[in-house]
C-alpha cells in the first residue's frame, strides 16, 4: 500500500499503471503477472525524507474567515473543498494539524489553551461580565486566535497598544492601571494564553475609563448626573484588531475637545517643572494702589505682569492699570484697574509643588470625560468655579457673562447636560416648599404681614394645600425673564431684580439656580442664533415686560453644560485657576489616590429622591396641610433657588 506521503503527481501515475492492467484482455491474463517489485521499477516512488509533511489543506481543515490582519500573511488557497471548523476541534486534532485554521503550530497551541481560559477561568482575568461575554464571543468568532501574538511572539498591534498603554499618564493616567504582560517571559502556551487575555482586559479598561473616566461622578456627588456613553467591548476589539495604529485609535477613546486637549497640553508642561518651586514673583501688602499714585511696589508690579517699558518707574500710570485690569479679566474679578487686597491675593497665588498644579488639571482632564463628546455646534457653557456663562458658536465664544451659582453644601449647583427649550418673559415664582419651611414660616411667626409687604401672595389649591407664590413683576425674585432646561434637579438660569453680587470676584450665593448678569442680552445671543429671521433684539424683549408670562419656543433647542473647571487654559493660551468651591476637586483626587481607587469607576445606586433637591424630600402631611404635595407649576419652577434669608428675597 502507498503511504500518504506519495506525491500527488506519483497518486496519478500509479492510478494510471493500474488501470492499464485492468484493461488488459482476458487472455492476457494467463501470462506473466507483474508483481510489486515490477511495478515499482516502472513507476518509481520518492523517497520519503523528500516529501513536505501534509498541509492541514491536505487532510480536509481549512481556516474560517478571519478579520484582516497587517501581521498575518496571506494563505495559500485550501485544495480539499471539505472544511473542518477550528472551533469544533479538540485538542489532539489541533496538534495533529498544526497550520490549522491558518494559524503556525505555536498559535494552534495558544488556541487551545485560551478556548479552555475562555470557558473555564476568564472571570480571573476579565472583572466585569459584560466585558467577558464580548471578549469570549471575540475570540470564539476568530478560531481562539490569539490577538496579540503571531509564531508564539508579541505582534505589531501588542507592541503599539503596550507602547500607548506606558503613556496613559500624559492623558493624566495612572499606567500601573493597565497592566501589559511581559510576553518574552510567557514561555509555554498557557502562559501566552494568559498574557494574550491580560492585554485584552488592559485595553478593554483603558478604553472604558478614558470614554467616561476612572471615577464615576455618582462618587462625587449627588448632585452630579451625566448621560455617559460607556463603548462597546466587542466594537473597541474589533477597531484595535483592524487598525495599524492601536495606539491611535486608543487614544480616540479620549475627549476630543479643544478644552481637554489644551489642558493636556499643560499637564505635560507641569510634569517637566514637578521639583521645581513655582516662580511668583511676590507683591508686597499695602494700600490699594489707583492711577495716578506712586508707590515702591509698582516696579515688583511691572515685573510681576511681564510689562515693557520704564522698569523702575513708581507711577502707577494707565498703562499699569490697564495691565491690572487684563489680569483681572482672566483671573475672574472684577476688572476695576486697581490693586486691591483681592487683586493681590489672586496675583501672588499659591507658592508650592508642582504636583498641586498637576493634581489640578488630572482633576478637571476627569470631568471632562463626563461631558458629551459632541458639546453642540452651538452650547452654552456655565463654569461654576469660573461664575461665568457663555455661548459658543461653531468653536468661538460669541458673548459672555457674569452668573451667580448656589451656595457650597446642599445648595450646591449641579452638574449636568441638557438643552433649553424656552424662555419665559415675566416668570412667576413659585415659592419652594423648602424655603417656606425653613424661611418664611420663622418670620411670619414674628411678623404676619412680612409676605404681604414683599409682594407674595398665599392661595388655597383645590387639594387643600397653600401654594405662596410672587407674581409677575419688577420685583420678582427670578426678575424679568426665566431660561427653562427642564432636569431633574428642577434648577434654571434667570434674571435677578439685585445686581449688586455680580460685582463681587466670588459669586455662590443662590440656592442651586443661577442668576444672570445680563438676562435680556443672553436672550437676544439665544434666539438671533436659533430664528434669526424672528428678529429679537434686546428692545424688543424689554418691550414684553408685563405683568403676564410669555413664553418664546426655541426653534432648535440649545444645549447647556453646567460644569465644574478649577483649571482651564484660556483664549490667549494661558492657564486659568479657579478655587475648588464645592470640594469636587478633593474628592475626586481622594477617590483616584484612596484604597477605593479600584472600584472608583462603579457607580453607586441611589434611590432617585436622594438626588432631588430638599423641598422634594419633604415628610407627608395631614390632607390640608401646607406640605401635603408640591404644585405642580412650584416643581417645574424650581425649588432649589430663593432668598438667602427671609429679608433677602432679591439676592436670588
Amino acid at each position: 500500500m502507498y503511504s500518504m506521503r506519495v506525491a500527488p503527481i506519483d497518486c496519478v501515475l500509479v492510478s494510471f499503471a493500474l488501470a492499464l492492467l485492468c484493461a488488459v484482455p482476458g487472455n492476457a491474463l494467463a501470462g506473466p503477472v507483474l508483481d510489486q517489485a515490477a511495478i515499482e521499477a516502472a513507476i518509481p516512488v520518492p523517497e520519503p525524507a523528500n516529501v513536505p509533511p501534509p498541509t492541514a489543506a491536505d487532510i480536509g481543515i481549512v481556516a474560517p474567515e478571519a478579520p484582516d490582519r497587517a501581521d498575518t500573511a496571506p494563505t495559500s488557497t485550501p485544495r480539499n473543498p471539505e472544511t473542518v471548523d477550528v472551533k469544533s476541534l479538540t485538542g489532539e486534532d489541533l496538534v495533529k494539524a498544526p497550520t490549522a485554521g491558518g494559524m503556525e503550530a505555536a498559535d494552534v497551541a495558544v488556541a487551545e489553551k485560551l478556548r479552555d481560559l475562555l470557558a473555564n477561568r476568564l472571570g480571573k482575568f476579565i472583572s466585569r461580565d459584560d466585558d467577558r461575554a464580548a471578549v469570549e464571543a471575540f475570540y470564539r468568532d476568530r478560531g481562539f486566535a490569539p490577538l496579540w501574538t503571531t509564531e508564539g511572539a508579541p505582534n505589531a498591534r501588542a507592541s503599539g497598544a503596550i507602547a500607548y498603554l506606558r503613556k496613559v499618564a500624559a492623558d493624566g493616567f495612572d499606567p500601573d492601571d493597565y497592566p501589559v504582560p511581559d510576553f518574552a517571559a510567557a514561555s509555554d502556551p498557557d502562559a501566552r494564553a494568559r498574557a494574550d487575555v491580560t492585554l485584552t482586559d488592559s485595553v478593554l479598561t483603558f478604553a472604558r475609563h478614558a470614554r467616561t473616566g476612572r471615577v464615576h461622578f455618582s462618587r462625587v456627588s449627588a448632585a452630579i448626573s451625566y448621560q455617559l456613553q460607556y463603548p462597546d467591548p466587542a466594537e473597541v476589539l474589533s477597531r484595535v484588531a483592524a487598525s495599524d495604529n492601536p495606539g491611535e485609535t486608543l487614544g480616540s477613546y479620549n475627549p476630543q475637545q479643544p478644552g481637554y486637549k489644551a489642558l493636556k497640553a499643560k499637564l505635560a508642561e507641569a510634569r517637566a517643572k514637578i521639583g521645581e518651586p513655582e516662580a511668583i514673583v511676590r507683591i508686597p501688602e499695602g494700600p490699594t494702589l489707583r492711577p495716578g499714585m506712586e508707590d515702591s511696589r509698582v516696579p515688583i508690579l511691572r515685573k510681576r505682569l511681564t510689562m515693557t517699558g520704564d522698569a523702575d518707574s513708581l507711577r502707577y500710570d494707565d498703562d499699569v492699570a490697564e495691565a491690572v485690569m487684563s489680569f483681572q479679566r482672566q483671573a475672574g474679578l472684577s476688572p476695576d484697574g486697581l490693586l486691591g487686597p483681592n487683586t493681590l491675593a489672586r496675583l501672588n497665588g499659591k507658592a508650592g509643588a508642582r504636583s498641586d498644579v498637576v493634581d489640578t488639571i488630572t482633576a478637571n482632564m476627569e470631568r471632562w470625560r463626563w461631558l458629551p463628546r459632541d458639546l453642540g455646534t452651538t452650547h452654552v457653557m456655565l463654569n461654576i468655579p469660573d461664575y461665568t456663562l457663555k455661548v459658543v458658536d461653531h468653536g468661538n465664544t460669541v458673548w459672555s457673562t457674569r452668573v451667580v451659582v448656589g451656595k457650597p453644601g446642599r445648595m450646591a449647583t449641579p452638574l449636568f447636560s441638557d438643552t433649553i427649550k424656552f424662555i419665559t418673559v415675566n416668570p412667576t415664582w413659585n415659592v419652594p416648599p423648602s424655603i417656606i419651611r425653613n424661611e418664611y414660616l420663622p418670620a411670619l411667626a414674628q411678623d404676619p404681614d412680612a409676605l404681604d409687604r414683599i409682594g407674595l401672595k398665599v392661595v388655597r389649591n383645590r387639594n387643600g394645600t397653600i401654594r405662596i407664590y410672587q407674581p409677575p413683576g419688577a420685583r420678582n425674585a427670578l426678575g424679568r425673564i426665566r431660561f427653562n432646561f427642564p432636569n431633574k434637579f428642577l434648577v434654571y438660569q434667570h434674571d435677578t431684580p439685585d445686581k449688586h453680587l455680580f460685582a463681587r470676584s466670588k459669586r455662590a450665593f443662590s440656592h442651586g439656580c443661577m442668576r444672570v448678569q445680563d438676562p435680556d442680552k443672553y436672550a437676544e445671543v439665544l434666539l438671533s442664533l436659533t430664528q434669526p429671521a424672528d428678529g429679537y433684539t434686546v428692545d424688543r424683549i424689554r418691550r414684553m415686560y408685563g405683568a403676564g408670562e410669555r413664553n418664546i419656543k426655541l426653534d432648535r433647542p440649545i444645549p447647556v453644560h453646567l460644569t465644574y473647571q478649577t483649571a482651564f487654559v484660556d483664549e490667549a493660551g494661558s492657564l486659568q485657576r479657579r478655587d475648588d468651591v464645592y470640594g469636587r476637586d478633593a474628592r475626586i483626587l481622594a477617590l483616584l489616590k484612596g484604597s477605593d481607587a479600584n472600584v472608583a469607576d462603579i457607580r453607586i445606586e441611589r434611590r432617585e429622591t436622594s438626588t432631588k433637591p430638599v423641598a422634594a424630600r419633604l415628610p407627608a402631611r395631614q390632607p390640608g396641610g401646607l406640605f401635603q404635595r408640591r404644585d405642580r407649576r412650584a416643581q417645574a419652577d424650581g425649588p432649589y433657588d430663593g432668598p438667602g434669608g427671609f429679608f433677602g428675597l432679591f439676592f436670588r
